[in-house]
């Protein structure tokens, strides 16, 4: 999800954008058609992560991705871009309405052979799939956090990421005593829980609206 919070994140912002590699005009058109015909079109990853998702992707060089939460395709893309030839995303969308976007991007992409998409609910897909993950992005609803978290873990292999995105929530974690509305506290709980998790190593990025990066020991 797409938050910056404050002037002074968003000339960082501005400026680690005119750092970083070109958002290619796909995602450029992504990013503008998600604006025009979404209600939420913060949700969109963005340049910024888009390109980092793309990096880190390549690092691993992870032979199957698993994402919670596709929204308009612009992350999955982003992941599709680094995988190897015979690397495969398998990403997951609740809501229906999202997916003519979605499709009509993954094709023009070039990247549709990499790309599974499977709609409906993670949480009782997520037991379904017979498969092991080297790379995992939870970008969902905040209310199932803690059980995508541990059933993703459950099927990453050891030495496998796990990325978990929005876990700043626009700053409010910073201040629970002032914002202590049901997610905020859920998403301060859970960075506390990860923090203490000596199944995993982690490291938080507090860029964007904050990912939680786990490594599985």
């Amino acid at each position: 999800m797409n938050i910056t919070s404050s002037c002074c994140d968003d000339k960082v912002s501005e400026y680690a954008v005119r750092h970083t590699d070109a958002e290619p005009g796909l995602l450029k058109e992504l990013d503008r058609t998600t604006n025009l015909r979404t209600i939420y079109p913060r949700m969109l990853s963005g340049h910024l992560q888009g390109r980092f998702l793309k990096m880190i992707t390549e690092m691993i060089n992870p032979a199957n991705i698993l994402e919670v939460g596709t929204f308009t395709g612009y992350s999955t893309i982003c992941f599709a871009e680094g995988l190897s030839e015979n690397g495969k995303i398998y990403t997951i969308e609740v809501n229906p309405e999202f997916k003519y976007i979605s499709d009509e991007y993954f094709s023009r992409s070039g990247l549709k052979d990499k790309i599974i998409p499977i709609l409906g609910d993670a949480m009782k897909i997520i037991p379904t799939l017979d498969i092991t993950f080297e790379l995992s992005f939870i970008d969902a609803d905040k209310k199932n956090l803690m059980e995508y978290y541990e059933m993703i873990l459950e099927k990453t292999r050891t030495g496998g990421f796990i990325l978990i995105d929005n876990m700043l929530w626009s700053n409010k974690v910073l201040d629970t005593s002032t914002n202590h509305d049901a997610d905020t506290l859920r998403i301060d709980k859970f960075n506390k829980y990860i923090t203490n998790d000596i199944r995993v190593e982690n490291v938080f990025l507090p860029f964007r609206d904050g990912i939680m990066m786990v490594r599985k020991k």
